[in-house]
């Protein structure tokens, strides 16, 4: 899949960039001798540059959203943005072919179950544990319907040669041209509620605890005793109905010794799936991030039936329990419908007074550093990027520069437009090289690493800044710094491209997922996925804005010998 191929390709990146700041720390050693003198006088005085940037917004198109490592299921009403809704269509597949279900065999029940991602916070002295849902957005129900898919989700392109996957979009369109229209989607109506909402408590699976007669054993209150046998974390957990009666029965049961439960692709087309509905409810709900990569996101049909015994006098009936299991192995698309109020349209020559970041189908900010003039040593207005590298290097003629000063820090400084912005800010932004379709070198260098995406990759994108820093305080500003970003362009003539700045759900996930438009102007032919997976939004103040102590400026700080 193309996926794994900008995997691969940002993994094969990661080990140039490295051996890179090896060679850049030695280029560095030879004015390190200059700067400290063997006495150990200080010799170099510290001052700082500022330069122009350029930031204007640009809508985000459709994006691929087939083979994503998560989920977003849901309905979001943004106070600034307005609303979205994702559905998910998903293919499943049994764990195992040609199943055996015995005699007479008598549904039990089915149960659809796709784990959130929590984490355990407490456990008490009974093992008993509770949890933390992470990427839950909003607190009132939606309302969830789950029916079956009609729509047959094709693994390859069948305009295209051999093997060439097949990409499906957030639009609900594919890159072979089929339209996922609801009307074709939507197959049998499985279950639905409106007051659907996520919760953390954790799933116990009991059982009737028997005595040596096999009878339950009961309490004082008369009711028979249970023990916990099993323990899941939290999921969205439904029982899933049995139209007329007969439905599971028919998809399943009667099928059995048939070709249709022989092998993957007879079963992927005799039944498509799931399609996963949400929709707000008097303008609220909540979003939820599913993890349908897990082995326990399945469907599970509960069953018993009988099973013939051989013994020596006779033969007994006994009956015993089955389940018939689906996963979503299969083939998933995400579908977003947005109701968004209109973004204005960057403006690609002066910037703009505000930036809108919004994940999913919003928008993002494209920034050009050393756009614009400066005033040199002289009092003249000189080009920005210019000055940038002759402050800093000596052209030595032959494809090599000898570094004039070194730059101790490079930052940009991001203020949040409390004039705007209403809600919930953000924590995390993600910068990127559009035209590269990867991170700055200073995002691989960071080495703060984290399973907990606030604590991850701190140093090159620090959380966002908030008042006194209260975790529900306002949004002050984002910082990123770009230090060996800079320093590659002085040392390397490395080129000074187009940045693209997103919100992101997790600044570890930037794997890249196609965007529709295969011919932007400004080169963002792909999407990193925490962009993708979050439905939060942020406004920014741009180059442009009034407020000149809020204006996105790069600051560059620098040692220099004193000569």
């Amino acid at each position: 899949m193309k996926t794994s191929k900008t995997i691969l390709q940002n993994i094969g990146l990661l080990t140039i960039l490295v051996f890179g700041f090896v060679s850049c720390e030695k280029e560095f050693a030879s004015i390190d001798s200059d700067v400290i003198n063997s006495d150990n006088t200080t010799n170099f005085e510290t001052d700082f540059f500022e330069f122009p940037v350029r930031t204007y917004n640009k809508k985000v198109d459709p994006f691929q959203t087939n083979g994503l490592p998560s989920n977003l299921l849901g309905y979001y009403n943004d106070a600034v943005y307005g609303s979205s809704t994702i559905n998910f269509v998903g293919q499943m597949t049994p764990t195992g072919y040609d199943p055996t279900f015995g005699e007479n065999v008598v549904l039990d029940s089915v149960v659809l179950s796709i784990p959130y991602y929590a984490n355990v916070t407490d456990t008490d002295e009974d093992g008993n544990n509770t949890y933390e849902i992470d990427s839950i957005f909003g607190s009132t129900p939606i309302r969830l319907s789950v029916y079956e898919n009609n729509f047959f989700l094709r693994d390859f392109n069948p305009d295209l040669e051999f093997n060439s996957t097949q990409n499906y979009f957030s639009n609900g369109t594919s890159s072979s041209g089929d339209v996922m229209n609801e009307s074709v989607i939507q197959g049998q109506l499985l279950y639905t509620t409106d007051e659907f909402l996520p919760s953390n408590k954790e799933i116990l699976f009991t059982d009737i605890e028997l005595d040596e007669n096999g009878d339950p054993v009961l309490d004082e209150d008369g009711e028979p005793v249970t023990f916990i046998t099993a323990r899941q974390s939290p999921s969205l957990r439904i029982k899933l109905d049995n139209p007329n009666d007969t439905y599971w029965q028919e998809l399943i049961f009667e099928k059995e010794g048939s070709a249709e439960l022989s092998n993957e692709s007879n079963f992927t087309n005799y039944f498509r799936g799931l399609y996963l509905k949400a929709e707000g409810v008097d303008s609220n709900g909540s979003m939820m991030m599913l993890n349908l990569t897990a082995t326990n996101a399945s469907i599970t049909v509960y069953y018993t039936s009988d099973a013939e015994e051989d013994v020596e006098i006779d033969e007994e009936v006994e009956t015993v329990e089955g389940q018939f299991v689906m996963n979503f192995t299969g083939n998933g698309v995400s579908l977003y419908d947005d109701n968004f109020t209109t973004i204005p349209d960057g403006d690609i020559v002066n910037g703009d007074e505000a930036l809108y970041l919004k994940g999913g189908e919003g928008s993002m900010a494209i920034v050009e550093l050393f756009k614009g003039n400066v005033e040199d040593e002289n009092g003249a207005q000189v080009d920005a990027f210019e000055y940038f590298k002759n402050s800093f290097r000596e052209d030595n003629g032959d494809g090599t520069f000898t570094q004039k000063r070194l730059i101790n820090e490079a930052f940009l400084e991001f203020y949040v437009n409390q004039d705007i912005m209403q809600g919930d800010e953000p924590d995390r932004i993600y910068m990127y090289r559009v035209q590269t379709e990867t991170g700055l070198i200073d995002y691989f260098l960071d080495q703060s690493v984290s399973d907990t995406q606030i604590n991850a990759k701190i140093i090159h994108l620090p959380p966002l800044q908030r008042v006194d820093d209260e975790t529900d305080g306002e949004g002050v500003k984002y910082k990123i710094r770009i230090t060996e970003y800079l320093n590659n362009i002085i040392i390397r003539d490395s080129t000074n491209t187009k940045l693209g700045l997103v919100v992101t759900t997790n600044v570890n996930a930037i794997a890249n997922f196609e965007s529709k438009n295969e011919e932007d102007l400004d080169g963002v032919l792909q999407i990193p996925v925490g962009a993708i997976l979050s439905p939060r939004g942020t406004v920014l103040h741009g180059n442009n804005t009034a407020n000149e102590e809020k204006r996105v400026k790069l600051t560059v700080y620098y040692t220099e010998p004193d000569n």
